[in-house]
């Protein structure tokens, strides 16, 4: 006797409704994203595009900058822990810019 599985929609309704939570919308936009995705699929792609910025905006303010002027003459303490965590954030950023410039070199983006 063998048994006959089905899950009556459910692992769709798990998707659109994990995709509702990603773009932080209510219970009420459901129904609309299963009707009508382009819309939320267009507001998807823009906060992707917005963090993409932010990701290369954050790594260009790590890098210095070559036109400018060297640092100002003076001294700036700070505190190894502080240090070691801003070391930490910029080496995050550099990883996560490179790994996107790669998948998009796999993509065939220039």
């Amino acid at each position: 006797m063998s048994v006959i599985e089905h899950d009556f929609g459910a692992e769709k309704r798990r998707k659109e409704r994990r995709f509702r939570t990603l773009l932080s919308l209510d219970a009420l936009h459901e129904q609309n994203v299963r009707a009508n995705p382009l819309p939320y699929l267009e507001r998807a792609s823009e906060r992707i595009f917005q963090l993409e910025r932010a990701l290369f905006e954050a790594a260009l303010a790590g890098r210095p900058d070559a036109g400018a002027p060297g640092p100002e003459p003076g001294t700036l303490v700070v505190e190894a822990g502080e240090y070691a965590r801003l070391r930490a954030c910029h080496a995050a950023v550099e990883q996560a810019l490179a790994a996107l410039c790669s998948d998009a070199e796999e993509d065939g983006a220039p």
